[in-house]
C-alpha cells in the first residue's frame, strides 16, 4: 500500500514536541500529507511516562488512534514506549515500537528506501506562533521520582551550529519567537569533543541573540543551580532574550528537595530569584510543584506555598507525586494519600492563581508589547498573547492576526488576563529590545 497520510498524537513534554514536528516535515517532504477528517494511512504516537496520568493517556491515545484509522499502520515511540515496549507491542493494532535512543531516525526505520530524507530538525510549528527547539537531550541528575534518565538516556546536546541553522530557517519562515528546551537544558555543552571549544547554555544564548530577524528567544525549564552569573547575564543584558523563566521550584521544602535528590535548596532558589528580580525588575518565572511526595508534612507542605507566594510566579505547573517504577522514591515508606494529594492540589492551584492575579496588578496602566498567539474562548471577540515577560494578555481581536506584535496600555486585570487596550502595531522589521520597550 502507498501512503498519502499521516497523524502523528504527541504527548507530554516540549521536547516531544519538537521531535514529532521534525517527523512531520520528513513526511511531508516524502509526499505525504497530514490526515484532517478522513483516516491516515500512517499514525505515529509519541508517548510520555512522567507520571501515571500520562501513561494512561498515551495508551488511550494508541488505541483510539488504532480504532480511527483500522487500515493504517502505528508506530509507537516516546518515553512510555522506552519503559513498556513490549506491553506496547501486544496491543492489537500496534504495527512497531521504536526506541527513544532510535527515535532521531524513526523515519529512516519506516522507509529504508527513501531518498533524500530531510535531516532531524524542523523550520515550521504547526499551529504555534513560538517555535520550540530542541538543543539537549536525556538526563545525569536521577532525582528520586523521575523516571526519564531511565526512558531518555545520558545527557547529550546538539551542535551550536545545527541550532543556530535551525533557528535562522524559523525565522525566515515568519517566526518571531523561539524557545531553547532540552530534558535538562542546563546540561547544555554544544556536543564539543575533549579538546574542542567549550560551549555552555549562556554562549548558545549570546549566539542565537545575535539571529537577524528573530524577536524573542525563551530559555525552557532549567534547575536554579543551573542558573550561574554568566548565564543570568546573558539573559538580562540581551537584546531579543525574554525577562521570564521556567525555574523548577518542584518543593519549597529542604527536607523533601533533599529526598527528591535536587541539587539545591529553597535558599538558593530564593538568591536565583532576587539575582534576576535585582536586575531586572519586571522579571517573572514560572515553575513546576510536585505536591504529595512521600514523607511530605503539613509543614513541608506549606514551605511550598510560603514560596509561591514570595514568587509571585506567574503560572505553576502544579503535579500531584506518582509512583514511577524503577525510581527510589517508589520504595520510600510514608506515601501520602490520593486524598491528601488533591486537598494539597486544589490549595496549590487556588494560591497559585491568587498570586499570579497580584503579580499582574502591578502591571496595569503600563505600556508593553504582546505577541498574538491565538483566539481566546473564555472571551469571544477577543484574542491572548503574552509579553516578553509572560504576562498573559487579551485584546480586542478586531483587524488583529495571530503571529503580530503589537503595543498596549495594560487597563485591567482578570483571572484569565490582563485586558490590553491596542496602541500601534509593530512594524514587521523591528526588534524589540527591552522588557518594556
Amino acid at each position: 500500500m502507498k501512503m498519502k497520510t499521516f497523524r502523528i498524537v504527541t504527548l507530554g513534554c516540549r521536547t516531544n514536541q519538537y521531535e514529532s514536528e521534525a517527523y512531520g516535515k520528513q513526511l511531508e517532504a516524502m509526499g505525504l500529507r497530514r490526515a484532517d477528517s478522513e483516516e491516515a494511512d500512517l499514525c505515529i504516537v509519541n508517548t510520555c511516562t512522567v507520571t501515571a496520568s500520562a501513561d494512561s493517556s498515551s495508551r488511550h491515545q494508541i488505541r483510539q488512534l488504532i480504532r480511527r484509522n483500522p487500515n493504517a499502520k502505528v508506530h509507537v515511540t516516546g518515553c512510555l514506549a522506552e519503559r513498556v515496549g513490549d506491553e506496547l507491542k501486544s496491543i492489537d493494532g500496534v504495527t512497531s515500537v521504536i526506541s527513544n535512543l532510535e527515535k532521531e531516525k524513526l523515519i529512516e526505520k519506516l522507509f529504508p528506501d527513501a531518498q533524500n530524507l530531510p535531516e532531524f530538525s524542523i523550520e515550521q510549528f504547526a499551529a504555534h506562533t513560538r517555535a520550540f527547539v530542541k538543543v539537549q537531550d536525556g538526563c545525569n541528575s536521577f532525582c528520586t521520582y523521575c523516571i526519564i534518565p531511565y526512558v531518555r538516556g545520558r545527557s547529550r546536546s546538539r551542535k551550536l551550529e545545527e541550532v543556530l541553522k535551525e533557528v535562522k530557517q524559523l525565522v525566515a519562515n515568519g517566526y518571531k519567537e523561539v524557545v531553547l528546551t532540552g530534558v535538562n537544558i542546563g546540561d547544555y555543552d554544544g556536543g564539543v569533543k575533549k579538546g574542542e571549544e567549550p560551549v555552555n547554555l549562556a554562549r548558545l544564548i549570546r549566539e542565537v541573540d545575535q539571529v537577524e530577524g528573530l524577536e524573542r528567544i525563551r530559555v525552557s525549564s532549567i534547575d536554579p543551580d543551573e542558573v550561574d552569573q554568566e548565564l543570568a547575564d546573558a539573559i538580562v543584558h540581551g537584546k531579543k532574550t525574554c525577562h521570564s523563566m521556567h525555574i523548577v521550584l518542584q518543593s519549597g521544602s529542604n527536607t523533601i528537595l533533599k529526598r527528591m535528590n535536587r541539587k539545591y535548596t529553597k535558599q538558593m532558589f530564593c538568591q536565583t530569584i532576587e539575582y534576576l528580580k535585582k536586575r531586572s525588575p519586571d522579571f517573572t518565572f514560572t515553575t513546576d510543584v510536585i505536591v504529595g511526595f512521600p514523607g511530605e508534612s503539613e509543614t513541608d507542605f506549606n514551605d511550598t506555598l510560603e514560596m509561591i507566594e514570595f514568587v509571585k510566579f506567574s503560572k505553576v505547573h502544579m503535579f500531584p507525586y506518582s509512583d514511577r517504577p524503577r525510581t527510589r522514591s517508589n520504595l520510600y515508606e510514608n506515601k501520602v494519600s490520593d486524598k491528601v494529594k488533591e486537598e494539597r492540589r486544589q490549595i496549590v492551584l487556588r494560591s497559585a492563581e491568587k498570586h499570579a492575579y497580584l503579580l499582574r496588578e502591578q502591571f496595569i496602566g503600563r505600556k508593553m508589547h504582546v505577541l498574538l498567539e491565538s483566539e481566546e474562548r473564555s472571551m469571544p471577540g477577543y484574542i491572548s498573547g503574552h509579553t516578553a515577560n509572560f504576562l498573559p494578555v487579551l485584546v480586542k481581536g478586531e483587524g488583529l492576526q495571530s503571529n503580530q506584535i503589537i503595543e498596549v496600555e495594560l487597563a485591567e486585570n482578570t483571572p484569565s488576563g490582563l485586558i490590553g487596550n491596542v496602541i500601534m502595531k509593530r512594524s514587521e522589521n523591528s526588534i524589540l529590545h527591552t522588557v518594556g520597550s
